[in-house]
């Protein structure tokens, strides 16, 4: 069912730089997507944001979903990401000329397109008993479920050469502590210890955003009181460390000397050559370090950002997008419909869109396997999935994620404003997004 990957499938991955700041930051730009088949009966219209893994990982389910429905053809549309992708979707919701199908954001970007009024719920799907947890509840409105996941998760962590940690002996770290006695060991052996690319102003954030498996394991109830207003990044010592760990850091003189300039493909290129031992990033960078570097791609793993406590160590997860079903979607259009969100929630509607772009993270689906020719990361990141050793990412558990946080993230990492500075400048900064949000508890 599942065929490996080619050389020439693998150069359709480039989600690159687009693909990995997507997650942190609203940047892409769209064209129109292909035909999925040549069903003679039911046509469906699948609107994708037009990064390329998506469009390929779409293009192959729906070429899959119309093999096994003769009758039923899918066309696939492309249209913009970020801030213009967002509009794209509210005004078709709103104007009622929302294609048939289409790809949204879960989480607080789900809940900001009125799912209530605007989708058809999927609650009583049988398929949805196979969701994983945190991906049903960030398709949940009002006690109902209205989205099929498409793509893998996806995780802030640390990605790491594990050449050079078999080189100078060292082993994964589950201290904080322990990390920075692997980095005096990297620093020593004449390497970089922690790999920065402020050039992509977005990769400063990982230390911060990436930590929050730790600072919810520490503070069960953090999402719920900094969404109220009541818990601040500067006055929680959990919340506090991802900001002190960027300082240190720093201080330390740890980080590559091209960090302030480097970019993206520049990291990933130092780690896979094993130049840096680590390298805080989003996993579906994955995807370009198997472009930039396919040999070195081999030689990197990946593990949570070290938190206190080892017996809580876990990855922070962000949660795949969704596939929805407008409420204008009807009659036999609408059947149709149902039928292509329960295929891209099976292993066969997995295994279609890891044959248009592979896999750099689990799937949200029960039952659904990763090909055998993904990278070692990818695996490892699996690993912590199996184990149940992670937690959803903040911003699938409050809507408040404060514009400039790349911004004061530099700056710490930079030497140019303390960690406890820089963690009030962004309580300041989410103040004034949780204000324009119309938030209660805020002043």
């Amino acid at each position: 069912m599942r065929k490996h990957t080619s050389p020439r499938r693998q150069v359709r991955l480039l989600a690159l730089v687009a693909g990995a700041a997507l997650a942190l930051t609203a940047c892409s730009a769209g064209s129109l997507g292909s035909s999925g088949g040549d069903g003679d009966g039911v046509s469906l219209t699948f609107l994708v944001d037009s990064n390329e893994s998506n469009l390929a990982a779409a293009e192959s389910a729906a070429a899959a979903f119309t093999a096994l429905h003769p009758d039923l053809t899918v066309e696939v549309e492309g249209r913009p990401g970020g801030s213009e992708g967002d509009n794209i979707v509210k005004t078709r919701l709103a104007t009622g000329d929302m294609p048939d199908v289409f790809l949204y954001n879960s989480g607080s970007l789900f809940q900001a397109i009125g799912p209530v009024q605007n989708l058809v719920p999927v609650s009583d799907q049988p398929w949805v008993a196979d969701l994983e947890t945190n991906f049903k509840d960030v398709v949940t409105a009002e006690g109902q479920v209205y989205g099929a996941p498409f793509g893998p998760q996806m995780t802030g962590a640390v990605l790491y050469n594990k050449r050079v940690y078999a080189d100078l002996g060292l082993e994964i770290p589950r201290t904080w502590e322990a990390f920075m006695a692997n980095n005096a060991a990297v620093a020593a052996a004449g390497l970089t210890p922690v790999i920065q690319t402020y050039g992509d102003t977005y990769t400063s954030q990982l230390f911060v955003l990436g930590d929050f498996h730790n600072v919810s394991s520490a503070e069960p109830d953090f999402a719920q009181r900094y969404t109220a207003g009541e818990a601040k990044y500067a006055t929680s010592p959990a919340a506090l460390e991802g900001w002190q760990h960027l300082q240190e850091l720093h201080d330390a003189g740890y980080y590559n000397e091209d960090f302030p300039t480097a970019k993206l493909e520049d990291g990933l290129r130092q780690l896979g050559a094993g130049e840096g031992a680590h390298y805080p990033m989003l996993s579906n960078a994955l995807a370009v370090l198997a472009l930039t570097s396919p040999e070195g791609a081999q030689d990197v793993g990946i593990f949570p950002i070290p938190g206190d406590d080892p017996a809580t160590n876990g990855l922070t997860v962000w949660s795949p997008s969704g596939v929805y079903v407008p409420k204008t979607t009807e009659g036999a259009q609408l059947d149709a419909a149902r039928q292509f969100q329960a295929f891209l929630a099976s292993p066969e509607g997995c295994a279609a869109q890891a044959e248009g772009a592979t896999p750099t993270g689990p799937y949200a689906v029960n039952g659904c396997e990763l090909p055998d020719d993904v990278l070692p990361a990818t695996h490892d990141f699996q690993s912590y999935i199996d184990a149940g050793a992670f937690s959803p990412a903040l911003e699938f558990l409050s809507p408040i994620k404060g514009p400039a946080l790349e911004q004061i993230t530099v700056e710490v990492g930079s030497g140019i404003r303390p960690a406890a500075d820089g963690a009030a400048l962004y309580d300041e900064d989410v103040r004034k997004q949780a204000l324009q949000l119309g938030l209660e508890g805020w002043e």
